[in-house]
């Protein structure tokens, strides 16, 4: 395991069998097996249990000296949860291959989007529409910030407002966590997988800091003197002014701040341990200290062990090139965060985009985890490109071996219109022909190609795909051309495949041409 500085283990008892699950030696009886690939898969499975149960026990280490005095402490669950911390029923790493997510006992992918950064918000009158109509396309996957700022005006603080106006910080407000209640148990029903994001910066700065009940003239907790607060934060929340996110242990351990910002923290779990289809990710694009971060992760993954579970957790950096040193606190630390998520590369565009991808996907291969994209920019009106250019992001990162992709909400994103709905029906049209975990990147398959032209996954000698994000021609190379091949061609646009089968004789290069302009994949088959 590597020790990162930002956490000073101490020594507190840690029983064997509190570890679940339990330490298992790598041993597979050769009797039991029915061919290589099941000893490997058996093998791998064992794997992430050491993994599993070593990573529970760091946990409880590291967080002896950063959690506060029993008086500090947040509320604990509401429920006692009698499961194994490794639900063969939850969301997590699929041990066949990592890069990709298991549900339910089978490898899943991750498509969606959604009009709203934290749709539990919403009334229930206009989420379960749109859950239903996310859930009939065939997505699984949406974005959860626990935000609170007034975008339209019936969002709700979680905490409970006085008579008089201001709030109490250890009294919660009962719709706010109602409305996330019956969020989660909306996706629970439909088995759409929540990304949660923690914390959101964008909540305490410039005009949301204003009316903020965590603003200390908004509540009567404690005062500007007491809390370090000043009453006003006007830049962007990229500049890292708001010692809002300077308050741990690890930090400059804000004793007054801090309490309530973990009581917050166990109110969420007591809701979301509950449920096997939460992902967890401690902020939204941040740029603060990586220590920030460091102690939640590890807080909500100390909460999960209590609880009887385990859930994987990762942190989103702000920054747009990831192979910036902000993401390495990520990529290298795979014994705290379990799976990246590279949203940010969604700022780049066509052939750099892909690039840029694909050298994270080299970059953890040594230990390869899920790497997802919550939040795919591009939407015409908006400030983060075309909606040519979400399309296009979206499809490169799912061609190029992403195990999330989701629309971002308008007008930085697609969301959940018309485009993105056909997106949606169009992964699963080509899933139900070809598994993506099956296939791997081969952008050096496609000869004649232009930039940003075309972009290719393949199982060589098996399947062939190809993605075209304007129409175009390339050539594709066939490592294995004997026999008869079959050609399909998928609208993109229209969320369905166009035409009959064609046939191809075997050949050592298929000169592929998409039917007309627009968005296209080319499946070819065996």
């Amino acid at each position: 395991m590597n020790h990162d500085p930002m956490l000073q283990p101490s020594v507190p008892v840690v029983r064997a069998s509190s570890l679940r699950p339990p330490l298992t030696r790598l041993v597979v009886r050769a009797s039991s097996l029915h061919s290589p690939g099941v000893l490997l898969a058996r093998v791998r499975l064992r794997a992430v249990r050491l993994r599993t149960a070593l990573a529970s026990a760091c946990t409880v280490l590291a967080l002896g000296l950063l959690l506060p005095p029993a008086s500090a402490q947040a509320d604990p669950p509401t429920a006692a949860i009698d499961a194994e911390a490794l639900n063969p029923q939850a969301i997590q790493p699929w041990p066949a291959d990592p890069r990709y997510w298991q549900f339910q006992g089978e490898p899943v992918l991750l498509v969606g989007g959604s009009d709203d950064d934290n749709p539990f918000q919403w009334p229930p009158d206009q989420l379960i529409p749109h859950l239903d109509a996310l859930a009939a396309a065939g997505g699984n996957y949406v974005r959860c910030t626990m935000s609170d700022r007034k975008d339209k005006g019936f969002e709700r603080y979680p905490f409970r407002q006085r008579p008089d106006g201001r709030y109490d910080l250890n009294e919660w407000d009962d719709v706010y966590w109602d409305r996330f209640a019956g969020f989660l148990e909306a996706t629970a029903q439909r088995k759409i997988i929540v990304q949660i994001e923690v914390w959101d910066r964008f909540d305490y700065t410039r005009d949301n800091w204003l009316p903020h009940p965590y603003n200390p003239t908004n509540n009567v907790n404690y005062t500007y003197a007491t809390s370090g607060f000043a009453p006003a934060y006007p830049d962007h929340p990229g500049a890292n002014r708001q010692p809002f996110f300077f308050t741990t242990p690890a930090q400059r351990h804000n004793q007054v701040v801090f309490p309530f910002q973990q009581r917050f923290v166990d109110r969420m779990l007591s809701y979301t341990l509950r449920h096997p289809h939460v992902l967890y990710c401690m902020d939204n694009e941040t740029s603060g200290e990586a220590a920030w971060g460091a102690y939640w992760a590890e807080h909500i993954k100390q909460k999960a062990a209590q609880a009887g579970r385990h859930v994987f957790v990762t942190e989103m950096w702000d920054d747009w090139n990831l192979q910036g040193p902000s993401h390495r606190h990520t990529f290298d630390h795979p014994e705290r965060y379990d799976f990246a998520d590279v949203s940010q590369n969604n700022h780049q565009k066509g052939d750099t985009h892909w690039n840029n991808f694909q050298w994270v996907r080299a970059h953890l291969a040594a230990q390869p985890r899920p790497i997802n994209t919550v939040k795919t920019y591009g939407a015409d009106g908006g400030r983060f490109g075309t909606s040519q250019d979400g399309l296009e992001r979206w499809w490169r990162h799912l061609l190029g071996g992403a195990a999330a992709v989701r629309f971002h909400r308008p007008d930085s994103g697609l969301g959940l219109s018309a485009p993105a709905l056909a997106s949606i029906r169009a992964a699963r049209q080509l899933e139900a022909a070809a598994k993506l975990w099956d296939l791997k990147p081969h952008l050096e398959l496609l000869e004649d190609r232009e930039p940003n032209e075309a972009f290719a996954a393949a199982r060589p000698g098996h399947t062939y795909v190809v993605f075209f994000p304007n129409g175009g021609q390339v050539s594709l190379a066939m490592d294995e051309p004997t026999g008869t091949w079959r050609l399909r061609w998928l609208d993109i646009g229209r969320g369905e495949w166009d035409g009959a089968e064609a046939p191809l004789e075997g050949r050592s290069t298929v000169r592929l041409e998409t039917p007309r302009a627009g968005l296209w994949i080319a499946l070819v088959q065996r």
